[in-house]
């Protein structure tokens, strides 16, 4: 059974950080490639980072780049998504989701995890 499990979101003063997991489980993580989305309300779901299924290669939204960080542990089967210098505009909810490195089969999508972030 495919698993995608996301933590870590929460509320958060605008200059904070926030660090959030995406835990998988049931396929072969070292196989997919990760990427973080976030949709805000009223606003349509939208890619803020991506990395290669060996961690070589990474990429982010231009609202995101210089502060966040995408990152993988293919031992622990585990993406991250390092969150610094936040802003109001970052607030949404964050899904990760796992794609086969060759495109081939389904992509898996986690439940998400709200980020919200005011003074």
């Amino acid at each position: 059974q495919v698993q995608l499990g996301e933590s870590g979101g929460g509320l958060v003063q605008p200059g904070g950080s926030l660090r959030l997991s995406c835990t998988a489980s049931g396929f072969t993580f070292s196989n997919y490639g990760m990427s973080w989305y976030r949709q805000a309300p009223g606003k349509e779901r939208e890619l803020v980072a991506s990395i290669t299924s060996a961690g070589g290669t990474t990429n982010y939204a231009d609202s995101v780049k210089g502060r966040f960080t995408i990152s993988r542990d293919n031992v622990k089967n585990t993406a991250y998504l390092q969150m610094n210098s936040l802003k109001p505009e970052d607030t949404a909810v964050y899904y990760c989701k796992a794609r086969h490195r060759w495109g081939i089969g389904e992509e898996y999508w986690g439940q998400g995890t709200q980020v919200t972030v005011s003074s």
